[in-house]
């Protein structure tokens, strides 16, 4: 029997809500299988400062440190609750970013998925939408601009000033692209290398390694795309991508347009892959604090960055296709939650916890 240590950090808002119905499925999978799950809870994030005076405690970190894999629910509060940590705890700079460091998660894999049956999701027309969306960007996840020195001050005049230095060497750029063109050479062989050379010298090194890094693998086309030229096409048509790559800040706001293409952040899960098999899985999404508590978020994207660990981490493949059937089934069968879908769309309206049980009772009837 295979045994793997599975660290859960619920997170904040709707993350308790939402990784309990992940930990459902988790229970479904392995009494099939010959497979033991060790599930074991720790603080992180806004609620882990105010319950242990940091947002990502010592017995936390330890944990992440024992763990076969990390999975990682939301995190954050509102704008006047976030006012009462300090700067440097706040859970994006105290806990978020100390994790990618910690494990070397390098290697951001966010797919932006929604099949033809699903299309009524996006705001986008029905005929650029086609027969559906199927992408997947790759972000390098521990350089660029939210990683380098950062300082704050008063200059001599009396004149506030910040300065954040984007910074990246060689071997952080090839090893994001390797990843990218491995996936890309998997599916449909062409990687669009999202950059901004024509302004950012940080694009033109980025550049320069690809092309070195491309001879490798002489099936995959590359398509060099400007990242604002990018944005506009995904929204235009973009059936045109299959895999994306690009630098850290650019995967932010991309990866997040394209949940607003799906319709909702709430429909994108991500895996965050790093060095010696160190992992963690986490919704695309905030962690919604005006809902926190009502039963109404979806817990699609995070059963998806389950189904995401099933197949990186543990080599699970066909039940973590299993796991995407079941949650698109439930879509399919007339069923949402209230933060996707509003009153009167023609649709069942399930709490996070029914949407959760309608995705088990599927995988225990089909599976």
């Amino acid at each position: 029997m295979s045994k793997y240590k599975i660290a859960i950090l619920a997170g904040d808002g709707i993350g308790p809500e939402i990784m309990r119905e992940g930990v459902k499925v988790l229970k479904v999978i392995e009494q099939r299988n010959d497979v033991e799950f060790e599930l074991v809870e720790a603080p992180f994030g806004a609620s882990a400062y105010f319950s242990h005076g940091s947002s990502f405690p010592e017995q936390t970190q330890a944990l992440v440190d024992s763990a076969d894999a990390v999975v990682k629910g939301p995190i954050g509060l509102s704008h006047e609750e976030s006012k009462k940590i300090p700067v440097d705890q706040q859970p994006e700079r105290g806990a978020l970013l100390p994790l990618r460091k910690r494990l070397n998660t390098y290697a951001n894999f966010r797919p932006v998925y929604l099949p033809k049956s699903l299309a009524h999701f996006s705001p986008l027309k029905p005929e650029v939408v086609g027969e559906g969306i199927d992408l997947i960007m790759v972000r390098e996840l521990v350089g660029g601009l939210y990683f380098g020195h950062k300082e704050m001050g008063v200059d001599e005049n009396g004149v506030r000033y910040v300065r954040e230095q984007l910074e990246y060497d060689e071997n952080q750029i090839k090893a994001i692209l390797h990843e990218a063109f491995k996936l890309a050479g998997a599916r449909k062989k062409v990687l669009h290398n999202i950059h901004k050379s024509n302004v950012l010298k940080s694009s033109v090194l980025w550049n320069e390694v690809l092309e070195e890094v491309a001879q490798a693998y002489p099936e995959v086309n590359v398509v060099h795309t400007l990242v604002d030229a990018a944005a506009t096409a995904l929204c235009l048509n973009p059936g045109q991508f299959d895999v994306m790559v690009m630098e850290n800040m650019f995967g932010d706001i991309l990866s997040d347009q394209g949940g607003g293409i799906l319709g909702s952040l709430g429909l994108m899960p991500s895996a965050c892959l790093g060095t010696d098999g160190k992992a963690y899985y986490e919704p695309s999404h905030g962690s919604a604090p005006d809902i926190a508590g009502k039963q109404m978020a979806n817990p699609y994207s995070m059963i998806g960055s389950m189904a995401m660990m099933l197949e990186y981490s543990f080599g699970m493949q066909d039940e973590a296709k299993k796991v995407w059937q079941a949650m698109q089934s439930v879509f399919a069968d007339g069923y949402s939650t209230a933060d996707l879908s509003k009153p009167g769309s023609g649709v069942q309206m399930l709490s996070t916890e029914a949407f959760g049980d309608k995705v088990v009772e599927h995988l225990i009837k089909h599976g």
